[in-house]
C-alpha cells in the first residue's frame, strides 16, 4: 500500500468485541478492516471456557457487572441481548449446552464461536488482517472529510472516518494482551480509571501455604464473602493460594489488606449437625465426622486448629460453637493475587463517562470508539464479559 487506503471504519483488534463489530458494521453497508497484531484471531475465545467458550449466561443483570458507573452498561446490554446472540448461535447450527447458573458453553469447542464470528464477517464483507502493528494514530482536519484519522500500520496506512479501539486489556500477557488501547485512549485526552487483574487466583503467604500443603488439589462448594459480595461456589487449593470460581468471583471484589470470610459448609448449620451427632453417634471422633462433609485433607487440616480431637460427644456446647465457627467463619487474608498472568479479565480501565453509553464513541473525539474489556465495565465470571462484548460491539456498529 504506497498511497493510504480509504475505508469507512478501521477497527484495531480482532477479539470478540472486534469481530462482532466488524460483522454488524460491514452489514450495514459500511467498508469495514479489521487489524490484530497477533498471528491469528481470537485468541481469548479460543482459549475460554476451557476450550469450549462459555459465551453467554441465560440470565443477564446489572449485578453482574462492574463499572465506576454502574448506569453505563445497561443502554448496549438491553440492545443486544444474550438471546441476540443465542439466535445467533442457532442460526449457524453451533451446539451448545446449559451448565450451572446459567452458563451456557459449545457442545464441542470455542473454535465454533470463533467460526461463527468469522462467517458473519466474510459474509457482510469485512477485511481481517493480522500480523499488523500499529505505528501511529492522527486525527485528520476537516479538510480530509470524511476521514477522520490516518492510521500507519506496519502493512500500510489507512484514513478512516471512524475508528474503533477493540484491543482488549492487560490479561494473559501470553496471548498477547498490551495496554496499547489505553495509550490511545490518552493520546485523544479520555481519562482512565486504575486498572487491575480481575476474576483471578489469591496467592497465600509461605506460612499459609505450609497450613493447607495438605489441601493441594481439594475443592469444596464454599460461600466466600469480601466487604458486602459474597459468592457460592467451588473454592480449590493450589500449590499458590486458592483458586476456583467463588475465589475468582469475588477477587474482583478485593482490595489488598482485606480479609475474606470463607463458609466451609454454606448448607448445613454444623452447630446444629455436631449437636445431633452427639446424640446418635457420640463415640465417633471429630476428625472422623468432618471428613464425611468435606474431603479428609480439608477436614483434617482444619480440624488441627482445634485444641484437641476428641470424640464428639466430649465436647461442650461453647466448644461446639468454636468448631463451628472454625468451618462456617474461616478468615483469611491473601497475600495477593497471581496478577495479569492468569487474570481472566482486567478491572478499569477507559472511564466510561468520557464515552456515549448509545454509540460507544467519545464524546470529546468524533469518530473514536472503545468496546469490549478496554472500556472501565467487567463482568461476573460465567459468561457475562462475552455479553459485554458482543452488546458493546453491536452498540458502536449501528453508528461507526
Amino acid at each position: 500500500m504506497s498511497s493510504p487506503q480509504n475505508i469507512d471504519v478501521l477497527i484495531i483488534g480482532a477479539g470478540a468485541a472486534g469481530l462482532m463489530c466488524a460483522a454488524n458494521a460491514a452489514a450495514r453497508g459500511r467498508n469495514v478492516v479489521v487489524v490484530d497484531h497477533a498471528n491469528k484471531v481470537g485468541k481469548k475465545i479460543l482459549m475460554s471456557g476451557g476450550g469450549r467458550c462459555n459465551f453467554t449466561n441465560m440470565e443477564v443483570l446489572p449485578k453482574h457487572y462492574l463499572s465506576a458507573n454502574p448506569h453505563f452498561f445497561k443502554s448496549a446490554l438491553a440492545r443486544f441481548t444474550q438471546w441476540d446472540f443465542i439466535a445467533l448461535v442457532l442460526k449457524h447450527g453451533v451446539a451448545y449446552h446449559e451448565k450451572k447458573l446459567g452458563q451456557l458453553f459449545c457442545d464441542n469447542k470455542a473454535q465454533d464461536i470463533l467460526d461463527l464470528l468469522l462467517d458473519e464477517c466474510a459474509e457482510a464483507g469485512a477485511s481481517i488482517f493480522t500480523h499488523c502493528d500499529i505505528k501511529t494514530i492522527e486525527a485528520l482536519s476537516a479538510e480530509h472529510a470524511p476521514a477522520r484519522y490516518k492510521v500507519a500500520t506496519s502493512l500500510g496506512d489507512y484514513l478512516c472516518e471512524s475508528l474503533v479501539i477493540a484491543t482488549g486489556g492487560l490479561s494473559i500477557p501470553t496471548m498477547g494482551a498490551t495496554g496499547f488501547g489505553y495509550q490511545v485512549a490518552e493520546q485523544f485526552g479520555l481519562a482512565l480509571k486504575p486498572r487491575t487483574a480481575g476474576l483471578v487466583p489469591f496467592t497465600l503467604s509461605p506460612t499459609q501455604l505450609e497450613q493447607f500443603k495438605d489441601c493441594v488439589g481439594n475443592a469444596a462448594e464454599v460461600t466466600v464473602t469480601c466487604g458486602t459480595q459474597s459468592f457460592t461456589e467451588n473454592l480449590l487449593f493450589t500449590h499458590r493460594g486458592l483458586s476456583g470460581p467463588a475465589i475468582l468471583q469475588i477477587s474482583s471484589y478485593w482490595q489488598p489488606g482485606q480479609n475474606l470470610e470463607i463458609n466451609l459448609l454454606p448448607q448445613l448449620d454444623l452447630v446444629d449437625y455436631l449437636t445431633r451427632q452427639q446424640q446418635e453417634r457420640p463415640k465417633v471422633l471429630l476428625t472422623t465426622l468432618m471428613s464425611e462433609l468435606l474431603t479428609k485433607s480439608i477436614a483434617q487440616s482444619f480440624c488441627s486448629f482445634v485444641t484437641e480431637i476428641r470424640p464428639v460427644n466430649q465436647y461442650t456446647p461453647k466448644e461446639i460453637q468454636a468448631i463451628a465457627d472454625l468451618f462456617h467463619k474461616w478468615e483469611i487474608m491473601p497475600a495477593g493475587t497471581e496478577g495479569y498472568r492468569t487474570a481472566e479479565v482486567t478491572l478499569g480501565g477507559v472511564d466510561v463517562d468520557g464515552l456515549s453509553s448509545k454509540t460507544m464513541e467519545a464524546k470529546n473525539q468524533p469518530g473514536l470508539f472503545f468496546i469490549g474489556e478496554v472500556v472501565d465495565v467487567t463482568g461476573h465470571l460465567g459468561g457475562f464479559n462475552f455479553q459485554w462484548a458482543w452488546a458493546s460491539g453491536f452498540a458502536a456498529a449501528q453508528f461507526v
